[in-house]
């Protein structure tokens, strides 16, 4: 993040935050965090949810906190990720990508939000969505495919309610089914120029029987279903 962060006579952070007015609308999208430097402030078991996934994405994580749990620290131990047991300064806020502060003191960790805000920086507060520039949806991953849920920091618990529903639904089946529509996006867009005929194979595919033969585990039915889509696809100049 930009530096600039100014400090307090309490903690070295400046205090204060606006207080949202309209409910905010947040703009869903998926960040590529590898090889970003990524910094959590605390070390309890919110801060481990945060840096597990984190470290899955590829992210080099900075943990700061006095005291952390058995797993932050295997993982330090690792090499998984840097710990700097004390607490929080305004130098660590320098260069990183994005802060999340899960530390159990709601006044440092507002106030670090603020001054990460102040410096057109990204933040994360564990249980404060008003104090946000980002927040983290409850996720359901099956490989690639990625179904995130939010409700705008508005119910946490109905957003993992609906991902323990999509999770008993979307089942592992999906990812193998992922890598076969993967495989037929990769032939049609070689073989076939025309981007309107790649969408419509695209769109036969995933209303297809495709699922159920990816389901089944037969690799020679589904190599040739995907066989079938390609070789239905018009060509240019057929019939001329």
């Amino acid at each position: 993040m930009p530096t600039g962060a100014r400090e307090s006579a309490s903690g070295g952070f400046r205090a204060g935050l606006r207080v949202s007015g309209d409910m905010r609308k947040f703009y869903p999208m998926m960040v590529d965090v590898a090889g970003k430097r990524c910094l959590v402030v605390g070390g309890g078991r919110v801060a481990e949810r945060k840096v597990l996934s984190l470290v899955e994405c590829g992210a080099e994580v900075e943990v700061v906190s006095p005291s952390t749990t058995a797993r932050l620290a295997a993982l330090a131990s690792a090499g998984r990720l840097r710990l700097r047991r004390r607490p929080v300064r305004p130098t660590d806020l320098r260069g990183a990508f994005l802060v999340v502060m899960a530390t159990d003191d709601a006044q440092v960790n507002r106030e670090v939000a603020e001054t990460v805000r102040s410096a057109g920086g990204l933040v994360n507060v564990a249980d404060d969505p008003d104090a946000c520039t980002f927040l983290v949806p409850s996720v359901v991953r099956r490989g690639d495919l990625t179904i995130a849920i939010s409700t705008g920091g508005g119910s946490p618990a109905l957003a993992k309610k609906l991902r323990q529903r999509l999770e008993q639904t979307i089942g592992p089946e999906y990812e193998a089914f992922l890598g076969a529509l993967r495989t037929l996006r990769e032939r049609a867009r070689r073989a076939i120029a025309d981007p309107e005929e790649r969408q419509a194979i695209y769109r036969r595919a995933v209303d297809s029987d495709l699922f159920e033969q990816v389901a089944r585990g037969d690799p020679v039915a589904v190599a040739a279903r995907i066989e079938d889509l390609l070789q239905a696809a018009p060509r240019a100049g057929a019939g001329t």
